[in-house]
């Protein structure tokens, strides 16, 4: 679980910051933007998501008496104290004095694009680093793994699954609020319901039937503790036969006045199986009992099964989606875009690389959406002390410089990261998850068919506005000069 330590952190983080308070730097305003390289899932967008919790705990951030001492046993290799005891009083004074701008959760992201802008003394700015990749890394890569999978199930729900597969008790804390955010519609684990008010659904285990001589006995005897909430799983022994079963149980439940809910296949060829399934049940008369399909299930399987004409009216996906099996993680970074100089002016900051994608993008940076005829168009990302023209907008991609577009003059559009911190302070409220998956269905519909596909998506066009364009080139040139680098 997030308790909200400032441990939570590299070492370096610690050292860096011991480093500028040393170097009398700790106070000098700086701006970081958090943002990731390439789109996960070779897919053509990505769901922004964890920034509540990201927010609770910068709020919450204090370093206590226990954190200090421990901090204070730390020792050089020469068995010296690794941080000054003056050092230590001063971060048991410290509270952050940040500014933060966010993309709202549920907002579709693409690559180089601030999903924060973080200003401030860069003392504190340094400190928040690690922990806000760790929240907001794997919280944007599993929504966007639940919004992929719930476009695949073309709105028939999706129930997140997965908590016994997560990564450890937080891994699927946060994995069921970030499926959410993606479009679950709810979740096994009876923690994030409490935590977050989800709908929580399950059905029962094969050890359940197993523990009885006779299926139809087990299935009877569950109907009988949950008569409003029966939901069976048919694949134990024989799964047609185990549908026979269900279907007698739905008789009993049906004379004493309820109604069972559905049944649940979790192996073999689930197309055929659900077909064959759903002929038994209308046939009987339960044309309303669902069939719940679950067993290492993903958005190409999905896909898959719905383009064979399975008839499965809810899906369970578990491990695929909370553990983003396909990518295991996001690979989101943290740089410095700015540092405030003496004159109160802003110095762009950049970070050289051999290649052009890894080089950092210069500023205070903004993202501004366009959109048109009810669809997202493309998002100029800009330098907030640079401006963006009123006319026309250029854009070039800042990974393949030759790839660039005009967008028109009048075309519609709004700045996408928004004020949620000011001096340490949180300026919004927290939102409710179903406001934040709202959000999301809203945002997908609005992207093209083809960025959505989930092979070789259309790529969204999501550059620089030319004028950062040119000055990060220029910067790059000069750094490069300087440093005996060939300018191309």
């Amino acid at each position: 679980m997030i308790t909200h330590s400032p441990l939570q952190t590299d070492l370096y983080q610690l050292t860096m910051a011991a480093a500028y308070w040393h170097a009398g730097k700790a106070e000098q305003e700086s701006v970081f933007h958090l943002f990731f390289r390439r789109l996960p899932f070779l897919g053509g967008y990505a769901i922004a998501a964890g920034l509540e919790p990201a927010l609770e705990w910068m709020e919450a951030f204090r370093f206590r008496k226990e954190e200090l001492e421990y901090l204070a046993g730390l020792r050089t290799k020469v068995d010296t104290p690794l941080f000054r005891r003056d050092f230590l009083n001063y971060l048991g004074e410290l509270r952050l004095k940040l500014d933060i701008d966010a993309i709202p959760e549920g907002e579709a992201v693409f690559a180089h694009e601030p999903l924060l802008r973080v200003e401030g003394p860069i003392l504190h700015a340094q400190l928040v680093e690690t922990a806000l990749l760790n929240i907001l890394n794997f919280q944007t890569l599993v929504a966007t793994k639940a919004a992929r999978i719930c476009g695949a199930a073309a709105g028939g729900p999706v129930i997140e699954f997965g908590y016994r597969r997560a990564q450890g008790p937080d891994g699927g804390l946060s994995a069921s609020r970030a499926a959410c955010i993606g479009g679950c519609k709810g979740t096994s684990n009876v923690l994030a319901g409490q935590r977050y008010g989800l709908p929580v659904l399950g059905t029962h285990a094969h050890s359940w039937v197993m523990s009885f001589d006779d299926e139809s006995e087990a299935f009877d005897r569950y109907a009988e503790a949950m008569p409003d909430n029966s939901t069976l799983l048919v694949d134990t022994y024989d799964t047609l036969g185990g549908v026979d079963h269900a279907i007698t149980t739905a008789r009993l439940l049906r004379q004493r006045g309820h109604e069972l809910n559905g049944i649940r296949l979790d192996s073999g060829d689930l197309a055929w199986l659900s077909q064959q399934a759903r002929a038994k049940l209308d046939a009987a008369g339960f044309p309303e009992v669902k069939i719940v399909a679950s067993n290492d299930l993903d958005e190409h399987i999905i896909e898959s099964l719905r383009h064979q004409g399975a008839r499965i009216d809810i899906w369970g996906v578990g491990t695929n989606l909370v553990t983003a099996a396909d990518q295991p993680a996001l690979g989101g970074v943290y740089k410095l875009g700015a540092l405030r100089s003496e004159d109160g002016t802003w110095q762009p900051r950049i970070k050289l690389s051999e290649q052009m994608a890894k080089s950092s993008i210069p500023g205070r940076l903004q993202v501004r959406r366009f959109e048109e005829n009810g669809l997202l168009m493309a998002d100029a990302i800009y330098d907030l002390d640079r401006g963006i023209p009123d006319e026309q907008v250029e854009i070039v991609d800042p990974g393949d410089t030759s790839r660039s577009k005009l967008i028109p003059a009048g075309t519609a559009f709004h700045d996408v990261l928004q004020p949620v911190m000011r001096d340490g302070k949180r300026v919004t409220a927290p939102e409710l998850l179903d406001m934040i998956r709202s959000r999301c269905k809203e945002t997908v519909a609005k992207l093209h068919p083809g960025t959505t596909r989930l092979v070789n998506p259309h790529t969204f066009p999501a550059g620089l506005e030319q004028g950062l364009h040119d000055a990060r080139e220029l910067l790059l040139a000069e750094y490069r000069q300087k440093r005996g680098k060939v300018v191309p």
